[in-house]
């Protein structure tokens, strides 16, 4: 089941990935979706990659963070802006809309990485637990 997870969220942050080049910021965005994209491919080919996971949650809520608390951010959306549709164009009297939709989707990858980082702790103690108990049949 965790593999299915890992193969249809590793090809949706591929597309996300290729979706950037019309963005205004492609070379910030790009990396950010790709860096979920390897995680989840590690995590699909049972890689331990904790520390990579772990650097993956820093970077993504270091920003989502900020774009929470920007002037332009969610809190703006949702208080000065009423939670205003999210579905309409954006404009440059309308910045909040990218903000919150790009903290969207730092959220969504935070929390493939955070579930990717959690089965990997899990195998990890697995796999510990079953060498511990190897060496305790074994002498």
């Amino acid at each position: 089941m965790f593999k299915i997870f890992s193969l249809v969220f590793g090809v949706l942050f591929l597309i996300c990935a290729g979706l950037q080049w019309n963005d205004p910021d492609p070379y910030f965005w790009i990396p950010l979706y790709l860096l979920s994209a390897l995680s989840c491919a590690l995590a699909f080919k049972q890689v331990n990659a904790l520390r990579f996971n772990m650097f993956n949650i820093a970077l993504y809520s270091a920003y989502a963070i900020y774009l929470f608390v920007a002037q332009d951010g969610v809190i703006s959306w949702a208080t000065e802006h009423h939670f205003d549709s999210l579905t309409q164009s954006m404009m440059a009297s309308t910045p909040w809309i990218e903000n919150t939709r790009e903290f969207g989707g730092l959220f969504i990858m935070l929390v493939v990485c955070a579930i990717n980082l959690y089965v990997s702790r899990q195998q990890l103690s697995n796999d510990n637990f079953t060498e511990e108990d190897d060496k305790h049949v074994s002498t």
